[in-house]
């Protein structure tokens, strides 16, 4: 469940938003000072932070400054200060979002679900941008379907690129053409011949390898198949990783 913390000093408030956040499936903390707000935000880390700007005597942005050192947890201003040069300087400060009291539930509920969902999708953008599997210099991204060599991005086709993927998902294990026909083209020796899977892999070495009669990434193991060298990988004397040895 969505975890929120409410920082709040007011009691009447503090007791309407439990309570109707409660209702809408959150779950729900709350601190009504600066010291109990890092608490409970180091204890139990939030999802989203509301957070009141005047604390009794202490003021709030010193808590928003904290939170700020520990993580990136969506924040929403709560504050009587309606003018625009407050709203402005809380966003300027880095806040997610600015309500000024008195505001209704159903508007908090709007901007608590714009806020996480916006942080979600910076979130997804950001783990995209992630490779599934690194190699020192090669790079591959299963969500965005690339890969990168020495960071210069190499066209695969789709087939190419599943190949890949999948030996590399199993660094230096044997992989026999007719396991690769069964996993990548989710066929079989008879309906496709070993012939297409040792094209493929030919086309895929030109575009990675350096030298593609001397492979690096994907070897031959004669006799058996091929398999992904991750780097660094020992090579034993007995299995020769050439196309000529094995095509």
């Amino acid at each position: 469940m969505t975890r929120i913390l409410i920082v709040e000093d007011e009691l009447e408030m503090v007791t309407m938003l439990r309570t109707y956040l409660t209702s809408e499936g959150y779950d729900v903390d709350v601190a009504s000072n600066c010291a109990g707000a890092i608490s409970a935000a180091t204890a139990t880390p939030p999802d989203l932070v509301l957070l009141d700007i005047v604390l009794g005597k202490e003021d709030g942005r010193d808590v928003f400054r904290e939170l700020r050192l520990m993580s990136d947890v969506p924040t929403i201003f709560l504050t009587g200060r309606g003018l625009e040069t407050d709203r402005i300087a809380g966003l300027k400060m880095g806040a997610d979002d600015y309500m000024v009291k008195p505001f209704s539930l159903g508007e908090v509920s709007a901007r608590i679900e714009s806020v996480l969902r916006r942080a979600s999708g910076a979130t997804s953008n950001a783990d995209t941008d992630e490779p599934s599997m690194s190699f020192g210099p090669l790079q591959i991204n299963e969500l965005t379907h690339e890969v990168r060599l020495d960071g210069e991005l190499i066209e695969l086709t789709s087939k190419e690129f599943a190949l890949l993927a999948f030996l590399a998902a199993s660094p230096r294990r044997v992989y026999s053409r007719e396991q690769l026909l069964e996993n990548v083209w989710l066929s079989s020796p008879e309906w496709q011949g070993g012939a297409t899977v040792t094209e493929h892999i030919r086309r895929l070495r030109s575009k990675i390898e350096v030298d593609p009669d001397r492979p690096r990434w994907i070897t031959t193991v004669r006799g058996v198949g091929y398999r992904f060298e991750p780097p660094h990988a020992a090579t034993s004397s007995n299995e020769e990783s050439t196309e000529h040895a094995d095509s």
